[in-house]
């Protein structure tokens, strides 16, 4: 790859923030990492020199590559007052809607219709797609090194309770639904009680949730070591079922806040 300078730093992130690149996308349905734009974003650290950048009555101080984002009301996307934030390089669709106070970081992109709730974080170049509701302090976990690796992604359609963690690029497919309090990490085994088996990281190492799952949050007994037959448990995703008309009904009510 040429060396990066500041004009092509400038061009990629002005794309990225109109939404003409992005970090990663579907080709021929599978997720592909664009491992150029992550090398420019990262390039951009070591173009940028510590400024004051400070606005208002909040203080900020960081790399002049990296100012927060301004937007236009022509740009359709709903910012409620109170405290968030949209770092550069960031693309939020028109009709996205973002409630104070969150965080969308570098490289990141949402899609129309989606919310991203209270005291959420986007992590830098995750992929949220459309229609979606990240609920109230949620973290969708950034993946900006290394540059082969995929980011989080959250596709069309899911719903994402409260108090979530999705991290290590983590895979939520189309219309899945996590529950309140899951976690779900590159290590964590997700158990599929629709089936008795456990799902576990793929071959590109890293979790699938299925399309239309239904994700709580469960345990597992210990079965290893001196642990085992304690009656101590570890924490597991679980799986109670597959989305129907009933689950499609519960989270409708969601379609109301936007």
């Amino acid at each position: 790859m040429a060396e990066i300078d500041i004009k092509r730093f400038n061009e990629v992130m002005d794309a990225l923030e109109r939404g003409e690149i992005r970090v990663a996308e579907k080709v021929e349905g599978q997720w592909k990492v664009n491992m150029w734009i992550k090398e420019v974003i990262l390039a951009g650290f070591r173009l940028g020199a510590l400024r004051e950048m400070s606005q208002g009555q909040f203080s900020y101080f960081d790399k002049d590559t990296f100012p927060v984002r301004k937007f236009r009301a022509e740009d359709g996307v709903r910012i409620v007052p109170g405290g968030s934030s949209i770092r550069r390089g960031a693309y939020l669709a028109p009709g996205s809607v973002v409630m104070p106070p969150a965080y969308v970081n570098a490289g990141a992109y949402v899609d129309s219709g989606t919310m991203v709730d209270s005291h959420v974080t986007i992590g830098s170049c995750a992929q949220v797609g459309k229609n979606i509701h990240i609920s109230a302090s949620t973290q969708i976990g950034g993946v900006l090194e290394p540059v082969v690796a995929l980011p989080t992604i959250i596709e069309d359609g899911a719903f994402v309770g409260g108090n979530c963690g999705i991290y290590e690029g983590t895979i939520v497919q189309e219309g899945a639904v996590i529950a309140s309090g899951v976690i779900i990490t590159s290590s964590t085994a997700i158990f599929d009680a629709t089936t008795g088996e456990f799902i576990r990281r793929n071959a590109d190492g890293r979790i699938v949730v299925p399309r239309g799952a239904v994700v709580v949050s469960g345990s597992k007994p210990v079965s290893k070591g001196p642990g085992a037959g304690s009656g101590v448990h570890l924490y597991c995703p679980v799986i109670v079922k597959y989305r129907d008309e009933k689950t499609a009904g519960s989270v409708h009510l969601e379609d109301l806040l936007r």
